[in-house]
């Protein structure tokens, strides 16, 4: 009757066992930004209008404070910029994600190894075309 009722509890913890050993493990993918971020044309415009916007600024002939107000904007226009762009890659990312089952997306820059780069993928989604570095003349 002992080994029974041992049987009988061990059962259900082998079962367990089981169980865990037979579920998917929980892949991890990278984006790599800094490569989204040198090809959208979309964030290569902003990046370009603010700067210029922020040239022009330093270069107006207007009064200090007025000056500072400008900045101000310009900084919010930036913040709004990154908001925007930021929450583009985050869905396309979550778009890959949900597609390719993966649990746990995370920028490449800071990922030693490992991972399954699906910045192609997120590209698609973004409709970026990977430029080709032009030869030095």
């Amino acid at each position: 009757m002992k080994y029974a009722s041992r049987l009988f509890l061990l059962i259900p913890a082998l079962a367990a066992l089981a169980a865990c050993s037979h579920q998917q493990s929980s892949p991890i993918a990278t984006v790599d930004v800094a490569r989204i971020s040198a090809n959208w044309p979309k964030f290569i415009n902003y990046q370009n209008q603010l700067s210029a916007d922020a040239s022009a600024l330093e270069h107006a002939n207007i009064p200090d404070a007025e000056k500072q107000r400008q900045r101000d904007l310009l900084q919010r226009r930036y913040s709004d910029m990154q908001t925007e762009v930021t929450a583009d890659v985050r869905t396309a990312a979550q778009q890959v994600a949900d597609q390719r089952h993966f649990s746990l997306v995370v920028t490449r820059e800071f990922v030693g190894y490992g991972g399954v780069d699906i910045t192609p993928d997120v590209e698609k989604i973004l409709n970026i075309t990977e430029t080709s570095p032009q030869p030095s003349p």
